[in-house]
This record gives structure tokens, sequence and C-alpha cells, in this order.
């Protein structure tokens, strides 16, 4: 044994490294090992340099045969293809605009292939064209030595390619049969090929001429210092493709002098606005198009001018609603400081008894059952917070949805009470405050008062509950069932991936066991079974209309505590309309003649001028008024005791306005019990007016 054991040292300490034997030496030890590291380093660097130079030249060769794809593509006349590589790559990937080895752009070859959906969709992607000359000359038309140098340039092509194709066709022929000659034949093939493009190419060009005008020319005022114009493509499909456009302007109706032009080579939408003119004055406008053979002849607007202006210089009126948030918040600054040193804040004095109650309230809060969610409904006044995402629901552990009790003894919500509930829903961040300023001695208080109390109370317990202060959207009418329980339903979208306290978010399980009978579901079944329609509505709620000028339809009707509004489910928070077009602008010509029309005691007033802003309105009008009359079910012969409202056009944010069709006066608002002849089809609601106004916000 005690052999064996010296035996196993002596091998131990064989293995055991040399350490080293001095202080110097293991200076020199660690120098060695640094330095050793350190080579180690930087080869690693020289080996990661090479590999990232290696896979950039590996992606430049994939672009450039990405390039070399997309002149295949287009030679081919394969506009699949052509999308398919627009799509996957840029335009600097594919070296869109860098002419190839022939001189040619992809752009070049759709043009004089005359391959008109392809050339639009390099257009659409940033082509130009090859710059062998300017493209404007003398008068805006191509220089004729600018025509010759293209014509020069595809002869030359032509001329090269036929070369080659000869020279090649006497190798073949001349050779005997062998791996060259099968090389050959196959370069024979492509150059062949080749050579009937370019000859299509430049006979293409040939029989090119330039563009006819542009149609549809409309000009329109866009603001006070501004007009649109908008135009449409030219007819005739003999010329070649149309690359690019010109807009002129001037103050005389022969153009000279002219005052400024823009050429447009982005054609994904044809419209540009003139900006910087001085309201008041009119201006005339003319679009040409121009393509491979030059500029085409101009095609003037109509109308043939504009005059830039607004419907508020007709009586210098200045905006309705300008000044009023500032005001507002201004106001509500003042009340603040007033209730600061208020009574409503005494209660906050008594700080041993609250200090006392705070000590205890992390363990009381626990097991009191007014801070917790609620899993059935007694007779009362509920609140419940549905926030979604997607088609996830908010819940509970309990896979409930989160309410909170407002009052137990509170059966019949009144209409007053609701409408106010609204209203605090535009300063959840202010419930504190308010709290504090209601707790006014509740002995002495209106049942009101109190219950509006209660209201704040829940709205607290709701907040701090789920740990977000903002709840949402009230929804615009509350749940209620035949047991008493009323449920008051706000609804909130989550956008980004947002953390509650006490809940999360999942799939909501409708199929649940309900506790009520389908003949008598309780407000909380009911609100499980139409939760999809309440978030359709809160959805639609939020969603704008594309700028524009609509004709807006009011309709209104009573009860005994409202007044409510009809308005399209598919857009709630607007007046049901139609678009007029798509330019919000009424400028200050087309408000004067609104306001004769308005004052005309005939049924039909007569038609304005031809070719004039107030021509186009009247037949603009003519159109919606028929499409309105139609979409809510009114026979088009009532239309001639309908009115336009002429004290405004309502203005919504500078990109939507709207022109105001009324119903004779007795029949704006229906009374309760009167009858209706017409009513709306499917496919709209009406909201309580208060409730509409919150949502037009």
């Amino acid at each position: 044994k005690m052999t064996q054991q010296m035996r196993d040292l002596q091998l131990a300490q064989a293995r055991k490294p040399p350490g080293p034997s001095s202080p110097n030496a293991a200076k020199r030890l660690y120098r060695n090992l640094s330095g050793k590291f350190r080579v180690n380093y930087t080869s690693f660097d020289e080996g990661s340099l090479a590999a990232r130079g290696e896979k950039e030249k590996l992606r430049k060769s994939y672009l450039f045969q990405s390039n070399a794809a997309l002149f295949e593509a287009v030679e081919l006349q394969d506009l699949d293809r052509v999308q398919e590589l627009l799509k996957q790559y840029s335009p600097e990937e594919l070296d869109l605009n860098t002419p190839n080895s022939e001189g040619l752009l992809p752009l070049d070859i759709a043009i004089m292939t005359n391959n008109a959906p392809i050339a639009r969709a390099l257009l659409q992607a940033g082509a130009k064209e090859s710059p062998h000359c300017s493209p404007l000359g003398t008068h805006g038309r191509a220089h004729p030595p600018c025509l010759e140098s293209r014509s020069l340039h595809l002869s030359t092509l032509v001329r090269e390619a036929e070369q080659r194709v000869n020279e090649l066709m006497a190798q073949v022929v001349n050779e005997a049969p062998n791996a060259d000659c099968s090389e050959k034949e196959k370069q024979l093939k492509a150059w062949e090929w080749r050579y009937r493009l370019y000859k299509r190419m430049k006979a293409g060009f040939e029989h090119a001429r330039v563009p006819d005008a542009p149609t549809n020319v409309h000009l329109s005022v866009a603001s006070s210092s501004s007009v649109q114009v908008t135009f449409w493509e030219p007819l005739s499909v003999n010329s070649a493709v149309v690359t690019k456009y010109k807009v002129e302007w001037s103050c005389s109706p022969t153009f000279s002098p002219l005052l400024g032009e823009a050429v447009i080579d982005k054609l994904k939408n044809l419209h540009f606005t003139i900006r910087g003119l001085v309201s008041g004055t009119a201006y005339y406008v003319q679009v040409s198009a121009y393509n491979m053979k030059g500029w085409g002849p101009p095609q003037a607007s109509v109308p043939p001018f504009a005059i830039p202006s607004n419907w508020r210089e007709y009586d210098g009126r200045a905006p309705r609603r300008r000044g009023q948030a500032e005001a507002l918040d201004h106001l509500l600054g003042q009340v603040k400081t007033v209730h600061q040193h208020c009574v409503c804040h005494e209660p906050c004095k008594n700080q041993p008894q609250s200090r006392k109650h705070s000590v205890s309230k992390s363990l009381k809060h626990l097991f009191h059952p007014s801070i917790k969610f609620l899993k059935t409904l007694k007779r009362g006044l509920y609140l419940t917070a549905i926030f979604y995402k997607d088609d996830n629901i908010l819940v509970t552990h309990e896979d409930q949805i989160p309410v909170v009790e407002i009052d137990d003894t509170y059966s019949c919500l009144l209409m007053q009470d609701f409408l106010w509930f609204t209203k605090v829903s535009c300063m959840w961040d202010e419930i504190l405050w308010l709290r504090q300023c209601v707790t006014v001695s509740q002995s002495s208080c209106s049942c009101i008062l109190q219950t509006r109390f209660k209201m704040l109370l829940a709205i607290s317990q709701m907040q701090g509950l789920l740990g977000i202060q903002d709840l949402g959207q009230v929804f615009f009418e509350p749940v209620k069932d035949k047991q008493g329980n009323i449920l008051i339903v706000t609804l909130k979208e989550v956008k980004t991936n947002q953390t509650f306290e006490s809940v999360r978010i999942c799939k909501l399980q409708t199929s649940r066991k309900s506790v009520s009978s389908p003949e008598e579901p309780t407000a909380l079944d009911t609100l499980l079974i139409s939760i999809q329609d309440k978030l359709a509505y809160h959805q639609r709620s939020s969603h704008a209309l594309s700028p524009g000028l609509y004709l807006g339809y009011l309709k209104l009707c009573s009860a005994v505590d409202q007044i409510r509004v009809l308005v399209p489910e598919q857009l709630p928070n607007i007046l049901c309309h139609v678009k007029i077009r798509s330019n919000p602008t009424t400028p200050r010509e087309e408000w004067e003649w609104l306001q004769k029309m308005a004052s005309v005691e005939e049924a039909v007033p007569a038609e304005p001028e031809a070719e004039t802003s107030q021509n186009h309105l009247f037949q603009e009008l003519q159109v919606a008024i028929k499409e309105l009359m139609t979409l809510v079910n009114i026979p088009l012969q009532e239309a001639k005791d309908f009115r336009l409202y002429s004290q405004e056009v309502l203005d919504f944010g500078g990109q939507v306005s709207l022109l105001l069709l009324l119903p004779p006066s007795d029949d704006v608002c229906t009374a309760p019990g009167q009858n209706n002849p017409y009513t709306p089809r499917s496919g709209f609601l009406t909201l309580p007016l208060q409730i509409f106004e919150l949502g037009e916000e």
C-alpha cells in the first residue's frame, strides 16, 4: 500500500505543470501568454474581416445577378418577374437607374418596346430614362439633336448586333462540329434574339409620336394660398409611354408671362398642389405630357382659372372653435385653484385617524368585498371595463370580465346620471381630484350627488385594481336586465404589450355556464352575448373619414329624457353622409353661390354658368343628394323641401369638411309618438346627442 501511494504521488507531481521559479519568470510567462492571446485575437479579427469581405463580395455578386435578371425580365416582357424583383429589392440594390453596357436602362427598353404595364411598374418604383440628352428644349419640347442622338444610338446597336450575328453565322458554318462550335451556336442564338430586340426597339422609336394632351384636367382651390390640379393620362394608345408631366401656371389666359412650372416624374398619383399664391388672384393652369419623342400639347384646366380663397372670407368669420380648448383648460385650472382651499378638503386634514387607518389598510383590503372584482350581480348599478387586443379580452383570474359595484340600492339609472358619467370619462386622470371636490358632508348631499360620488369611487376602485388610469370610451347605452341590474360599460383597445394588475389578457370563454335563464338573462350574460357587437362599435367609432368635402344629413328623434341622432353603424362618430369630392376646401366663390341658392325661394335654383367652380359644385351636389336620399330611404321628390345649412361649413381638422342637409323644420326632430314615414334601411343606429358630441370630438 505504501509503495502504491508513493507511485500515485509521483504520478500526480509529474502531471502538475511546473510553476515559475521566480517573480521575473512569472512576468515573462504572463507576457508570453498575453502575446499569444493577442495574436489569437488579431487572427480572429482578420478572419472575421475576411469573412465579412467574402460575404460582401457574394452580396454584390447576388445584386449584380438581380440587376441582370431585371434586364432579362424586361427584355422578355415578363411583367410578373419584373414586379417580383421590384418588390424583393430596393431601386438602389437593383441599380435601377444605372445603364448597362449598351447604354440602356430598363425603362428605355420598356418604353421603346411600348410595353406600358412594365413601364408603369418601373416608373412607380422610381425608374428614369437614359440621360442621353436633356428632356427640355426650346418651348419645352425635346431638342432635335436629342432625338437624333437616340435614333443614332439605336441604329448603332442594330448594326453592331447584325454584324455580330453575321460573324457568328460564318464561324458556325465553316467550323467542324465540336464543343467550340456548340458554344458558338448558343452565342449565335443569343445575338439573333438581341438583334430582333434592337430592331423592335428602333421600330418602336421611329413610329412613336409625341403624346396627346392629358385628359380630365381639373383645377380647384386648396386653400387661401394654393390651388390643386388633378389630371388623367392621355387617351391615345398609339404614342409611346408617358414618363412625366409638366404643370404650368400664369395670371394670364395666354400663359405669357409664365409664373411657374413643375415637372412631375412620380406618376403614382396624378395631381399637383401649387403653393405660395396670392389670395384673391386668378390663376390659369395647363398640363402637358412627355414621352421619348418630347412634350405633347398642353391642356387647359376646367375651370380655366381658380382664385385661392376660403369661405370664411365671405363675411370675415373666425373659426368657431378657435381658442375653445385653451379657454376650457384655463377655466379648469381656475376651478382647481379655487378648490385647493375649499371646505371639500377638510376631511383630509384629520391626519391621525387616516394614518391609523392606513396601517391596517394593506391587510384589510384583501378581505374587503367592496374593492374586489365581482363574480355575480345583485340588484344594483355596476361598472365593467372591457380591454381587448385582437381577439383577446382582459379577464380576472376567475375568467370573469372585471366588474365593480357602484351602488347596490340604485335600481333605475337616470339618463342625466349616465350622461354625467360619460363626461367624467374625458377626465380619467382627474378622478381623485373630483372625488375630493364631491366629498362634502354627504348627510346634507342630494341623492344625485351621492350617486355621482359613488360613481367616482367605483372608477377609482377599477383603476386601482387594474393599475391603469384610462378606462377607455363609455358605450353609448348601459346594459340592463329584468332583475334590476344595470351595467355601465367602458371599452378600450390595448395597443401595446401593456401590463395590468390582478388580471390577464386571454381569449374570453363566451360559452361559460350561464346562471340565468335564456328568457331572462342577467345583464352580465347579455354583455357576454353582445360583446363582439360592442367591440365592433368601439373600433368603428375610432375610424376617420378620408380627406374630402362631404354632404351630411341631420335627423333627430326625441324621447322623454333625451334627444337621439341618426348615424351609420359603420362610422358612428359622424352623421349619415356621402362624399362630394376629395378636396375639402370650399372657396369664397362657391360659398357665395350657396348663400344665393339658400335665399332663392324657387324649388329649383338656376344652374350657374358653365366651366366655373360653382357649376362643378352644383353638379357634384346633385349627384351627392341623390345618393344620400337613396342611402336614408327618402324619396327623391321629397328632397325639394330640404335645405342646406347656410351658416357655416363644418370643419373637422382641416382635412374633412361637411355641408349639412336639413329636412323641413317640422321634420328635423321626430317627437315621441310621431310617425316617421321614411324609416332608414338597416345599417343605422340612433345615439344620444351628448354621446355623439363626445365621439365627434
